[in-house]
């Protein structure tokens, strides 16, 4: 009451009769505040001094540890047209088992007997080259009975040059005995005719010493043409040696000639035979793809191609299958300032959309609802983000992570680091810097903990 006015009700009432007017007494009105904000004071300073674990915070979503667990789209490998559906949205199929149909679109492979037809290829070209074996075999038979025939060729050849040698050696001698002859034949005419001359040789004995000298003169012609004709069928044998080498020679060329050829009509046909197998197995192999199935036992999740004769191109998405099996994981990122904090095995919580909890990012020990991991990997580069990437693996020898836990599902990480005093990490927010890493094992952490702020503000 500030009694500014005249008509003052203090004669009327008693203020000491009213509660409130004794809690407004001056005296205790100032000290209220006082004790007040000495509590909280203390309090507050106290608290200063306790432990806080810092931590680095991020979000992710949880995701499987191996790639081959993740959510995977099931591609078509060929070009088709949907025929029939084997599976919905939400079944579980084993490995193997046919997720949908699909047929034929491109004319090449219209022919619904087009293996059995090109099975018939195979078959005619293996027989083909069956029949170039036994050519070959044939022409390697003939080139042998030619090199025999040339050889008795040669042989018989040899042996009449070697025959009429000995001819012409004998025919040789017999003239030299007819020559010798006719000389003797001669020198008895003249004497004969000299005897004739003088009357002591009758005309019928020189007649008759002139008629052997004829007789003698026509054998050495004969013997001389003999002779000849020896040397001339030796001549004639010697250039048969030659042309039975050159014939032969020609004959044996062709033959191996063909036997080549037929080699390389084998090999060609092979060549084509290998092809066409080739062929065959790609569309024994293509009928297989028109049914398409799952690759992995799991769960059709979507089905992204829908109804029946829609045409879909080869590596088109059709649905899409999670595994039946999988590790979960969170992938996280976090600031680059941060990664050299970081390592591997690192102790991360988990506060899971969905699962209800009371997180105190200081205090792990405090917090409710939260579920614990390890950092399992980290990238070598930098994401699109411009963050770095970060799986967190379930951490074995804590509480194992919710069963009704999904791939997908939102995750928020506090990445456990050191453990400061609460004046300490304020005194850090205020200024922006990074976490502190020290290890407390080899005395680093009281140190830092006395001197860190003194060392940053200089």
């Amino acid at each position: 009451m500030l009694n500014i006015s005249k008509n003052s009700i203090t004669d009327f009432i008693n203020p000491q009769g009213f509660n409130s007017f004794k809690w407004l007494e001056k005296g205790k009105v100032r000290k209220l505040p006082l004790y007040i904000s000495l509590g909280i004071v203390v309090i507050a300073g106290i608290s200063m001094f306790l432990p806080w674990t810092q931590n680095i915070q991020a979000k992710g979503y949880v995701t499987t540890l191996k790639p081959d667990q993740k959510p995977q789209a099931i591609q078509s490998v060929l070009s088709g047209r949907l025929e029939e559906w084997f599976v919905r949205e939400g079944d579980f199929v084993q490995a193997g088992d046919t997720i949908v149909h699909i047929s034929e679109v491109k004319s090449e492979y219209f022919d619904p007997e087009l293996v059995d037809r090109t099975m018939e290829q195979v078959s005619a070209k293996s027989q083909s080259i069956s029949s170039y074996d036994d050519k070959v075999k044939s022409l390697e038979t003939q080139y042998q009975a030619l090199l025999q025939a040339r050889d008795f060729k040669l042989e018989q050849t040899l042996n009449k040059i070697e025959q009429t040698r000995f001819k012409i050696a004998s025919d040789s001698i017999d003239l030299l005995a007819y020559q010798t002859n006719y000389l003797i034949a001669e020198n008895q005419y003249r004497r004969n005719l000299e005897l004739y001359d003088k009357g002591l040789k009758s005309l019928t004995e020189l007649e008759e010493k002139k008629l052997k000298l004829q007789e003698t003169q026509a054998k050495v012609n004969v013997q001389e043409n003999k002779l000849r004709t020896q040397k001339n069928e030796l001549l004639n044998f010697q250039i048969e040696l030659s042309t039975v080498a050159s014939e032969y020679a020609d004959k044996m060329a062709k033959s191996q000639s063909d036997k080549f050829s037929a080699l390389s009509n084998k090999l060609d046909a092979a060549a084509n035979t290998s092809k066409l197998q080739n062929q065959l197995s790609n569309y024994n192999q293509r009928q297989k793809l028109y049914y398409i199935t799952a690759p992995q036992s799991g769960y059709i999740t979507k089905t992204i191609k829908k109804g029946i004769g829609e045409i879909i191109k080869e590596g088109t998405d059709i649905v899409t299958i999670m595994p039946e099996v999988y590790d979960l994981a969170v992938e996280i990122y976090v600031k680059p300032r941060d990664l050299p904090l970081l390592s591997i095995g690192n102790r991360v919580r988990f506060q899971f959309d969905g699962w209800p909890a009371i997180v105190f990012s200081g205090w792990p020990n405090n917090s409710v609802g939260t579920f614990s991991g390890e950092v399992f990997a980290i990238d070598q580069f930098i994401s699109e983000n411009g963050k770095y990437r970060l799986v967190i693996a379930p951490d074995p020898n804590e509480k194992a992570w919710p069963e009704l836990l999904r791939v997908g599902s939102g995750a928020s990480a506090f990445i456990l680091l050191t453990d400061v005093p609460l004046w300490y990490e304020l005194w850090r927010q205020l200024n922006g810097f990074p976490p502190n890493f020290y290890d407390k094992s080899n005395g680093d952490y009281q140190s830092v903990k006395r001197k860190a702020p003194l060392k940053s503000i200089k």
